[in-house]
Parts: C-alpha cells; structure tokens; sequence
C-alpha cells in the first residue's frame, strides 16, 4: 500500500486473505485486540491475558487460530518460572481481502516539479509523457577495442540510472547496452548517454572527434596515447585523471537524436562527471543552451578526506 502527500511517499505491506476461513480469524473482536497488542509489542500469552483480563486459555485459543492463519508468529523464547514463553509478534501491519477487479496501471511515482532545464538537458531521451527513449552505453568489462582495456567505470552509470528514474518510466526495452553490442547493432544508435572515456567506452572513441572538448588522443608506435582533454574554446589542455567532461551534442549517425556524454581522463573523472550531474546539475547546466553544443569541464574533489570523490569544480 503507497500513501502520502507532495513530498514524501510512505509504503505499508499488507497480507491479503483470499480465503474467508482465515479472515475469520483476524476479524473477531478479542482476535483483534491480541493483534493490536501484538502490533505494538512483542508478547507472550499470559501477558495478554492480564492485559486484556482474559483466562488465559481464551488466550491461548486465539493465539493458536491467530498462528494457523499466519497472522502472527513466533518471534523468541524466554525461559519463565521454569516453563519456555512464546514471545508473538504481529505478522503484518495491515490485512486486507482482494477481489479478482479493479486493478489500474500507474506509470510512475516522480517529484511534482522538475527543473525545466534539466528537462531540457535529457531532452529527447525524456519524452514529455515520461518515456525514456534512449540507451545508457556502457564500456565492456572484458578486455576489447583497440587498447584492450576492461573498463571499471560501468557501474557509475547505476548511480546515474537511479537518478533518471525521479524523472522516467522505467521503459521497455533494457536501456543499459555495452559499448561492444551497439558497435554490432548500429541501428540502435538514436539517443544515447555514454558513461566512460574513448579509453574504455568504443562509442566515446568514435563520437570524440564531434565534442567541444576532445579527447586527444595520440597516435604513437603503440596506438593511441591519451593526452588529457582539450578545449576547442580556450586551447586549454586538462590531465588530471579527477577531470572529466560531460557534454552534450546532436548524434552524427542520426540528426534528429542526441548523444550525452559523461567521461573522464580515467574512472575516478567519469565518476565525478556522475556525480556533477546528479548532485550537482543546477551549476553544472548553468551554461547550458539547448540550441548549442555544450560542454564543460569537471573536476572531482575529495572533501572529506576518505579517498574517494565527493564534490566538483567546473573548471570550464
């Protein structure tokens, strides 16, 4: 059961008797006064029995009907005046009886308000009717691609799927793909969010050469050798392995769709490009303009000390 108001939900199991005989049990008068009792705390029959000042073997009836239909249960045994007590606690906080009707379809539960930039930002992987109309890409953990890396930044994209389901349905489609897969299937190529650096993620390798701020990547007897990211703006040259950039530009393998990307020089940037983005955005998006390319730089910073990122600086 869901119940609450504008800011806050709050969620109740219930058990529900599709058996009359069982509901018997609960619905009688000193049947439910036991249960209440065993709501609030846990019991053992004699107590009950003073509580209610009832005969205990009275008590003992009902707790035994209460037990067969799984509406209590057993949840200690204490040794008392030489004899083991049953201490019995309240299975559910709530019982109820379903009739085969009047089931109905609920799309979502979602903050009543979000940010219209933000919106705008995921605008057109979040549809205005709450669909999410895109794929999450993610480099393979296996050895692959041209630097046969295994990438360790996947799982940043979990934090960042928790935060795009405030704002969406959950789709159809699994919407979490491996770089490795959408190089094979190039039709699924529409609107995507890529999670990890060229390094890690193929898609980032192939889409770089379109971002406002590069990968440089240089080629050298060996392949590639990544020299931090540059600025097509400022020239501006960013190494450290905490910077990231996060950046979003129409998909050159399909115009009408767009491709966001969230990468780092190494994981610990694309963890701070997550992090930016869903904790972060109202500065993060402060330069952002739908009808541009945009991209900024990000920095990670661990604030309090455990060596591991925690906050961010826009550096561009």
């Amino acid at each position: 059961m869901l119940s609450g108001g504008r800011k806050e939900y709050k969620v109740k199991d219930i058990a529900v008797f599709e058996e009359p005989e069982r509901l018997k049990s609960v619905l009688g008068r000193l049947s439910w006064e036991i249960l209440t009792l065993l709501g609030e705390n846990d019991m053992y029959p004699m107590e009950i029995a003073k509580k209610l000042r009832v005969h205990e073997q009275k008590i003992y009836y009902h707790i035994r009907k209460l037990a067969k239909a799984g509406a209590i249960k057993v949840v200690r045994e204490e040794g008392k005046k030489g004899a083991i007590a049953k201490y019995y606690r309240a299975s559910y906080p709530a019982f109820g009886v379903e009739l085969p009707f009047g089931y109905q379809k609920i799309r979502r539960i979602t903050a009543p308000t979000v940010d219209d930039k933000l919106k705008r930002f995921f605008s057109p992987l979040l549809k205005e009717d709450g669909r999410f109309d895109g794929k999450v890409v993610v480099g393979s953990p296996e050895p692959h691609g041209p630097f046969k890396t295994s990438a360790r930044d996947g799982h940043y994209a979990s934090y960042l799927t928790f935060f795009l389901g405030q704002l969406a349905t959950l789709p159809e489609d699994f919407a979490i793909k491996l770089d490795v897969d959408l190089k094979v299937e190039k039709e699924e190529r529409n609107n995507l969010i890529l999670v990890g650096g060229p390094g890690t993620n193929l898609i980032t390798q192939e889409l770089n050469r379109f971002l406002p701020i590069r990968f440089n990547m240089m080629p050298s007897e060996l392949g590639f050798l990544f020299g931090g990211l540059v600025s097509e703006k400022t020239g501006n040259v960013y190494t450290r392995d905490t910077v990231g950039v996060i950046a979003k530009v129409p998909n050159p393998w399909s115009d009408e769709n767009r491709i966001i990307v969230l990468a780092g020089n190494k994981a610990v940037g694309t963890k701070a490009c997550v992090i930016a983005i869903t904790k972060f955005w109202k500065e993060t998006l402060g330069n952002f303009d739908d009808d541009k390319k945009f991209a900024t730089i990000i920095q990670g910073f661990d604030l309090d000390g455990d060596g591991k990122v925690d906050s961010i600086e826009i550096l561009e």
